[in-house]
């Protein structure tokens, strides 16, 4: 269901990506360099972005929409970051009192700063 869904995420961004793109702005865009003017009249006057603008709306909301069944599936699923959660200088596991240290884990025997002799 995960995989499904994020295929289906990448596809709607790619699509929305590409209908803004065509879409004819105020300034010179994409849209001009097929053909500008002449693009506009296979729908009509008005009509190219009246539809373009319809499917920009839709691609939106299903953007949005995955975007945020992702969210919740993750949420869900439970983490799985390669990344160990590892506190700064907890590189050993915590002793119990009474317990011997793992073998290759054996505390350091304390010793005087100055050599007696």
């Amino acid at each position: 269901m995960y995989t499904l869904l994020t295929i289906l995420h990448i596809l709607v961004a790619v699509t929305l990506m590409l209908v803004v793109l065509i879409q004819h702005g105020k300034g010179s865009d994409i849209g001009a360099a097929f053909g500008g003017g002449s693009s506009q009249t296979v729908f009509g006057g008005r009509g190219a972005a009246t539809v373009l603008h319809k499917i920009t709306a839709a691609a939106a909301a299903l953007f949005m929409l995955s975007s945020l069944a992702l969210t919740v599936l993750a949420a869900r699923r439970g983490s799985s970051s390669i990344i160990l959660e590892e506190r700064p200088g907890a590189s050993a596991p915590a002793q119990t009192p009474g317990r011997p240290a793992p073998q290759g884990q054996q505390k350091p025997q304390p010793t005087s700063p100055v050599p007696t002799k």
